[in-house]
């Protein structure tokens, strides 16, 4: 695969801390989850937050949010998060049907993957990091499948409960693969290494395999895996990463 192109978010003149968290896979059935998310959104101290994918466990489309229950609450949460800081998000796996009218409600802006923040002297490279799993072959067909403009138009076209089903059934396929052990692959080094490459970057930070760590891709190029969330757990799951001028450093919730 050849390096995608790559856009560009200048960080604020006055910014001195941006706070990155993907993979929290918000659902009703996860409360722990929502709550603390809800508590951070809340009390972020950071000058911006980058959600980098699968915010949601399933999103059917922007029209789930327009009626009352657990969606319009997360939006109610993002808008007022994001009234008081910039917060960006990327699109995931599981909710790349995030479009225009959930950016006009929540205040969110979007950001195209990958993107690079220029921050600090940095140039971060930011993605959810599966369109960098090249031996997940059969995801990455599905991937292109359903980010295709027409596939995404007919299946918006449906009734809100029946995209509601097929998404339930997508979940309760993936829940099954998870339980059986199934392993899933890891981000390719040679082509995390194009895309550093091609973006003039030197660190990529993404989500995706929820196999949280820091990494050298070579002598010069590093990558940072952030958390997945789950607060349900034993042990309970949550972190976030801050990017400052001077580096990266992990934080728990508080």
């Amino acid at each position: 695969m050849s390096a995608p192109p790559v856009a560009e978010l200048a960080a604020g003149p006055s910014w001195r801390a941006v706070d990155c968290i993907s993979d929290l896979h918000l659902q009703a059935s996860e409360p722990a989850t929502f709550a603390a998310w809800r508590a951070f959104m809340a009390s972020c101290d950071a000058d911006a937050i980058v959600i980098l994918g699968d915010l949601f466990e399933a999103w059917p489309g922007d029209d789930v949010a327009r009626v009352p229950g657990f969606e319009a609450d997360c939006v109610q949460v993002l808008r007022a998060a994001a009234a008081r800081r910039p917060v960006f998000f990327l699109h995931g796996n599981r909710d790349f049907l995030v479009a225009d009218d959930f950016a006009g409600d929540t205040g969110v802006r979007l950001l195209q993957d990958p993107t690079v923040l220029a921050f600090g002297g940095h140039r971060w490279l930011l993605s959810h990091g599966d369109a960098l799993c090249l031996g997940d072959t059969e995801y990455l067909q599905f991937r292109a499948m359903v980010r295709a403009s027409a596939w995404q138009r007919e299946f918006l076209a449906q009734p809100l409960a029946a995209r509601q089903r097929i998404a339930q059934a997508l979940r309760t396929e993936s829940d099954s693969r998870k339980r059986s052990g199934a392993t899933y692959a890891d981000v390719d080094r040679d082509e995390a290494l194009a895309w550093l490459a091609a973006a003039h970057a030197d660190t990529l930070v993404h989500g995706h395999t929820h196999r949280p760590g820091d990494q050298m891709l070579d002598a010069s190029h590093r990558r940072i895996v952030l958390s997945d969330w789950d607060l349900g757990a034993t042990p309970p799951r949550g972190e976030v990463l801050r990017l400052t001028p001077e580096g990266a450093r992990r934080l728990p919730l508080r």
